[in-house]
């Protein structure tokens, strides 16, 4: 139901990690985002981290099959006596393109925001659910045989 759309962010990630490029994300050099993805017999759940986003900077769009989020995390405002000492949270804008299956309903998209986890819920087309399919057998009488 999923397919992986950029087989280089990995590569990407390990490289500014061990260089120490610690340069936030950009719209142009978006940083990746963390996921869990899982299905039901009726849903595809995807489960995105996005911790210290404020749900106004999040952007969720469908264009054909290819669901895009994106979200900017900006520093705090520490006001005129302050001073950063440690700065190890990411800041700038992070994204993710994932490819959607043709069994899901991208017109039916719920999107929630709760505790810096976004959750997007599609459901599964009424066409791709298991059923039933019955089964004559010769003597006329019908059986139901999992599909």
């Amino acid at each position: 139901m999923l397919v992986r759309t950029d087989p280089f962010r990995e590569l990407d990630r390990w490289t500014r990690q061990l260089l120490g490029d610690s340069q936030p994300g950009t719209w142009s050099r978006p940083v990746g985002m963390p996921l869990d993805a899982y299905s039901t017999d009726d849903e595809f759940i995807v489960a995105f981290d996005l911790p210290g986003v404020t749900p106004e900077s999040i952007e969720v769009d469908i264009e054909r099959n290819v669901l895009t989020v994106k979200a900017e995390r900006r520093p705090l405002d520490l006001g005129n006596n302050a001073q950063m000492q440690a700065s190890e949270r990411p800041l700038g804008v992070f994204s993710r393109q994932l490819i959607l299956s043709d069994v899901l309903d991208s017109e039916q998209v719920q999107a929630g925001y709760d505790n810096g986890v976004l959750v997007l819920r599609i459901p599964v087309l009424e066409k791709a659910k298991p059923r039933k399919v019955s089964v004559a057998v010769n003597s006329g009488s019908q059986s139901a045989i999992d599909a």
